[in-house]
C-alpha cells in the first residue's frame, strides 16, 4: 500500500507521522518528497547511502540558426524565453523543461541539453528503522521547480509492499504531485485556527485532483480548542478520523534528540491497522 502523508501547513507533525508509519510497518520504503528541506534522514540515520544525480532537459539556443521569429517565446508559459537583439535568449531559472519551445521552433535553432537539478539519496535505515529503506530528494539551491525531482523519487517506489511518502508541506503543486496516485492520503493537522483553515485547503486540493481516499490525523489533539470543529469537518466531508495523538513531553524530548519513543511506533502500527481496516482492498 502506498500512503502519502500531507498537511495544509508546515509544523503539524507530518514528518512525525511519516516516521511513525515507517517504523511501525513490518517492512516499508520511506520516500522523503520534501525536496526543498528533507529531514527524515535525521531520524532514520541511513547506512550505505548511495547518491544519484537527477537532470532535466532545457533548451540551448543555436544562435546561427535563430532568426528571432519569437515562436519559442510565444509558446513558453513561464516567460523563460525572450527575443532580444534579433535572437532568442533563455532564462534557465524560469524553465520548466516542458520541451514546448523545441517543438515550436521550425528553424531547428533549439536543442535540448541536460541540466542538474538535484540528487536522490537512498540507504538502509538503522536502529528502530532497520526494516525501512529510505529515499530522499535534495533540490539544488536556487531552483524553483522540484516537480521533476519528486517524479524521479516516486519512480523508485516498488509496485508492491508498503510505501510512505512524506510530502512537501502546504497545498502547492508539489504537494499535489506527491499525493497524486497514492492509495491513501493522510492529512495531519493540529487543533487550532491555522490547522483547521489549512486542513480545509488540503481537503479541497485532494477533491480538485480527484483523490477521495483520505483520512485525518489530529496531532497534539489535547493542546488546542479546535478538536470539535475538526471532527465536525471530518463528519461533514465524510473523511475518516484515523487517529488523535495527544501532546506528550516525552515524545517531544525524544523527537528533539532524533528518536521516536516506543509509544510512537506502537501508534504507527495502530494507524496502519486503521488504514487497512478502512480501505481493505488497497
Amino acid at each position: 500500500m502506498r500512503v502519502s502523508v500531507a498537511s495544509g501547513k508546515g509544523g503539524t507533525g507530518k514528518t512525525t507521522v511519516s516516521l511513525m508509519l515507517s517504523a511501525g510497518a513490518e517492512q516499508a520504503m520511506l520516500i522523503d518528497c520534501d525536496v526543498e528541506e528533507p529531514n527524515c534522514h535525521l531520524f532514520v540515520k541511513p547506512d550505505c547511502v548511495t547518491t544519484e544525480t537527477v537532470t532535466v532537459q532545457i533548451p540551448d539556443i543555436v544562435v546561427e540558426r535563430c532568426d528571432g521569429c519569437d515562436d519559442c517565446a510565444k509558446v513558453c508559459r513561464f516567460s523563460a524565453l525572450v527575443v532580444a537583439g534579433g535572437k532568442a535568449m533563455l532564462f534557465p531559472e524560469l524553465c520548466h523543461s516542458c520541451g514546448g519551445c523545441s517543438l515550436a521552433c521550425t528553424r531547428q535553432a533549439i536543442r535540448e541539453v541536460p541540466r542538474r537539478i538535484g540528487v536522490i539519496e537512498q540507504g538502509a535505515g538503522t536502529e528502530e528503522y532497520q526494516r525501512v529503506h529510505w529515499i530522499a530528494g535534495k533540490l539544488d539551491p536556487g531552483l524553483p521547480a522540484g516537480g521533476p525531482l519528486i517524479k524521479a523519487l516516486k519512480a523508485k517506489a516498488p509496485s508492491t509492499g508498503n510505501v510512505v511518502l512524506d510530502c512537501p508541506p502546504g497545498t502547492s503543486c508539489l504537494m499535489a504531485l506527491a499525493v497524486y496516485d497514492s492509495d491513501v492520503c493522510l492529512l495531519v493537522t493540529e487543533p487550532n485556527a491555522f490547522g483547521y483553515h489549512d486542513l480545509v485547503l488540503a481537503v479541497d486540493v485532494l477533491a480538485e485532483i480527484g483523490h477521495d481516499r483520505r483520512g485525518v490525523v489530529i496531532n497534539k489533539s489535547d493542546a488546542g480548542p479546535w478538536q470539535d470543529r475538526i471532527r465536525a469537518l471530518c463528519q461533514e466531508r465524510n473523511i475518516p478520523l484515523l487517529a488523535e495523538i495527544p501532546y506528550s513531553r516525552e515524545w517531544a524530548a525524544a523527537y528533539a534528540g532524533g528518536r521516536l519513543p516506543v509509544q510512537a511506533i506502537v501508534q504507527g502500527r495502530n494507524i496502519w491497522r486503521e488504514v487497512q481496516r478502512t480501505w481493505p482492498s488497497r
